[in-house]
């Protein structure tokens, strides 16, 4: 039997998808807000420039 492969390795891949999936929902979870905040100084600060 060779030990390179096993069942476990198609297993991995569902649970590779689904880790992705909280990956990109995370990064969403960080990024929109700072996405937002970072528009809302980028805004406030043209106005100093007017």
């Amino acid at each position: 039997m060779d030990p390179k492969s096993t069942s476990a390795a198609p297993a991995a891949a569902p649970e590779k998808a689904a880790l992705g999936g909280s990956v990109v929902l995370a990064w969403l979870y960080v990024g929109l807000p700072l996405a937002w905040g970072v528009s809302q100084t980028f805004i406030k600060a043209l106005a100093l420039f007017k």
